[in-house]
């Protein structure tokens, strides 16, 4: 499916430009109309990030958040700044339908296999990818700023290990900026992991970039700019992922 993606920071709808917080825009969008509009031209999920608690998990936007949950019609699957079990049934008694961890998944390892067996339905794996020259591709944390030498494959097959269901990947270097999305990439987890519900996200800019992500066979792609930025609308996104062709 499409799934329409709010970056959200001091309560605010943003964008980041490949997750740094000097390169940041800002949406005078209504955040809960602009949700329900989403509701009404088809949205069956939509993903939130909290940026304040992908920056520093003491600051994550609890308050806001929960308010956001309880006023809108459409499930939702959140992350930023998950860092223990309590965040999580946390979320989950808000009424979250899925909630997205990826720097603890590196942090605590033991522990977050604990969460994949207990809420495998429940959890989302966030891989944020930074591709060098050489073709590695290392897992980035901490809202991307920080390295951790660890493979990008070697890390899903490990939480596949213990129940994981869904991932969702980025790849760094194309996030916001409609520079496409990266169909290897997303070709060469689909085919290594075929058993898995994945969700593409990164640098969709119109809708023939949605006919070329659902060839690779992902499950759901992930947008946030170029709907916020009217590239294309929510409805003939989702026209173009159902028919597998994009309109013109």
């Amino acid at each position: 499916m499409i799934i329409p993606s709010l970056d959200i920071l001091d309560n605010n709808i943003v964008r980041l430009y490949q997750g740094n917080y000097k390169k940041i825009k800002f949406y005078d969008n209504n955040l809960f109309f602009l949700i329900e509009q989403y509701r009404l031209n088809g949205a069956k999920l939509l993903h939130l990030v909290d940026l304040n608690g992908s920056r520093d998990p003491k600051k994550r936007q609890i308050k806001f958040i929960d308010k956001v949950v309880k006023n809108i019609n459409i499930p939702v699957q959140i992350g930023g700044g998950i860092r223990n079990i309590e965040d999580i049934e946390s979320l989950l008694l808000s009424g979250v339908k899925r909630v997205v961890i990826g720097s603890i998944a590196i942090n605590n390892r033991e522990e977050v296999k604990k969460w994949f067996i207990k809420y495998s339905e429940k959890l989302v794996l966030a891989v944020d990818v930074f591709i060098n020259d050489k073709n590695i591709k290392e897992v980035k944390i901490n809202g991307w700023r920080e390295k951790t030498n660890v493979d990008m494959i070697d890390l899903i097959s490990e939480y596949v290990e213990h129940g994981m269901k869904y991932l969702l990947c980025t790849d760094i270097k194309k996030d916001g900026t409609f520079n496409g999305p990266n169909i290897s990439l997303y070709k060469e987890i689909v085919k290594k992991f075929n058993n898995l519900l994945i969700q593409a996200s990164g640098g969709v800019s119109c809708l023939k970039d949605i006919e070329e992500i659902k060839s690779t066979g992902v499950n759901d792609v992930i947008v946030g700019r170029a709907l916020l930025e009217n590239r294309f609308n929510l409805s003939e996104a989702i026209s173009c992922w159902q028919k597998g062709s994009f309109l013109v």
